[in-house]
């Protein structure tokens, strides 16, 4: 996307963060309802007896949440879906499933990258006619595009995020006498600052889990070092080595390498797990003040806390680096490990608009179909977060560490993870860093 349409996008999430963060149904729609009436407007067929296995990375409340999602589907047809959840390291778990003979029907893939490695591996399986035409009916082509390879269409991306949003806790800027969120990194940090000279833990980072730390770089270098530099850097043809890798290692250091300004320091942050960021936000005897990730904090919130979306727990884009605040999206794409009648019916239903509204309803989710009702979300946040990504069309840049080979962006303990987490424990060593993100690249992608 261009660097205009960048901006558009933050302009007008900026505009929809800061027009819901007081109350968050003010619009008088409600949380799960209003609205036109689409229940059963998708034909299943009879699948009675039939047990199908579904594969994604959820646990906790997300897990929960899709849960109500297969329970409609079987109710529908008659089948008996089973969730197994994958783990952080989705891509390995589902070859060894798949090269033991035994894969799952359905699977939910967080990252491009493997989707193209299966594919390639002949792994996948195309969407059936019934699929297409839900997809074809329901998302735009940017979001079909993703889920498409070497003009085969395998998946479709059902669960969208925006990876750009600060949450924080309305108690703690007020104590602070914080009036206004920050737009800029420097404000970022300087409101940091001011939270932690007031008491606060500033800013709760899940370092125990990799991934939040590649999206934390991500935004930085989108908005510092531009869209353009971004997808080379996605496609690995610059180096991590080049310069533009240095200077958002160093943003990013500006905030870690102050072991007073985040949760329990940089020891503890490599000891906290995403979930804990979160609810160590909005609970707890000495919550902190903020945590940076994706519309989907809202399922901890709600699950975990006793803290109000919109109200206790508000919501601000992440601060602009460069001239323009960055838009992260990612997004999890469901594609068929098996042949049969099943995988493809559930396919068909999850890139209806009825399976996108029943999810809407559970709350931390939202959705890239165009066609379903905005008003089935849980909260007036999360609907205009949902507006705001549905407004930027195909104008978005899409996660940059799930574009590529598993084995450097998609894996625990190994490659991008890994490198960041060293990182966030001596950010000193930009140049070290540096030297092994490039290291884990080249192999990764030679391999790939």
């Amino acid at each position: 996307m261009a660097r205009t349409g960048a901006a558009v996008v933050a302009g007008a999430l900026a505009l929809t963060l800061t027009a819901c963060g007081g109350d968050d149904d003010k619009d008088g729609d409600g949380g799960g309802g209003g609205g036109k009436k689409t229940s059963g407007s998708v034909e299943l067929p009879k699948l009675d007896g039939q047990k199908l296995e579904v594969a994604a990375v959820w646990t906790g409340p997300e897990q929960k949440n899709f849960t109500k999602v297969l329970d409609e589907f079987e109710k529908r047809t008659g089948a008996q879906v089973s969730f197994v959840p994958t783990g952080n390291n989705t891509s390995t778990f589902l070859g060894t499933k798949i090269e033991g003979g035994a894969p799952p029907d359905v699977a939910f893939l967080p990252q491009v990258g493997v989707l193209h490695q299966f594919a390639d591996k002949g792994w996948l399986k195309p969407l059936g006619s019934e699929a297409q035409a839900q997809l074809d009916k329901n998302f735009s082509q940017g979001w079909k595009d993703l889920g498409a390879y070497k003009g085969k269409q395998y998946g479709t991306y059902v669960k969208a995020a925006n990876k750009s949003l600060v949450w924080y806790n309305t108690d703690a800027f007020e104590a602070a006498g914080i009036t206004d969120t920050p737009k800029t990194w420097k404000d970022f940090v300087a409101t940091a600052q001011t939270l932690s000279d007031a008491g606060s833990p500033a800013v709760s980072v899940g370092g125990a889990d990799g991934w939040t730390l590649t999206d934390w770089f991500e935004n930085i270098y989108l908005s510092q070092a531009g869209p353009e530099k971004y997808d080379q850097l996605a496609a690995h043809k610059i180096k991590w080595t080049d310069p533009s890798v240095k200077d958002a290692l160093t943003t990013l250091a500006g905030l870690w390498g102050k072991d007073e300004l985040l949760a329990g320091g940089r020891s503890g942050a490599l000891r906290t797990e995403f979930p804990k960021s979160v609810t160590q936000t909005f609970s707890g005897d000495s919550p902190a003040a903020m945590v940076y990730e994706g519309d989907f904090v809202t399922a901890n919130i709600n699950a975990d806390t006793k803290a109000k979306v919109g109200t206790d727990a508000k919501v601000f884009p992440f601060p602009a680096v460069g001239d323009q605040a960055p838009v992260v999206s990612g997004g999890d794409v469901a594609v068929a490990l098996k042949d049969g009648k099943g995988a493809q019916a559930l396919l068909t239903f999850l890139s209806s608009t009825d399976a996108a509204e029943i999810w809407a309803a559970q709350g931390g989710f939202i959705s890239p179909n165009k066609e379903m009702d905005p008003a089935t979300y849980k909260d007036g946040v999360t609907r205009d977060i949902a507006k705001a990504l549905l407004a930027a069309g195909d104008d978005f840049r899409f996660d940059m560490s799930d574009q590529a080979p598993a084995a450097f962006g998609g894996t625990q303990g190994v490659g991008e993870w890994k490198d960041l987490q060293d990182f966030l424990r001596n950010p000193k060593d930009v140049a070290g860093a540096q030297k092994k993100l490039e290291a884990d690249a080249a192999k990764a992608y030679k391999s790939s």
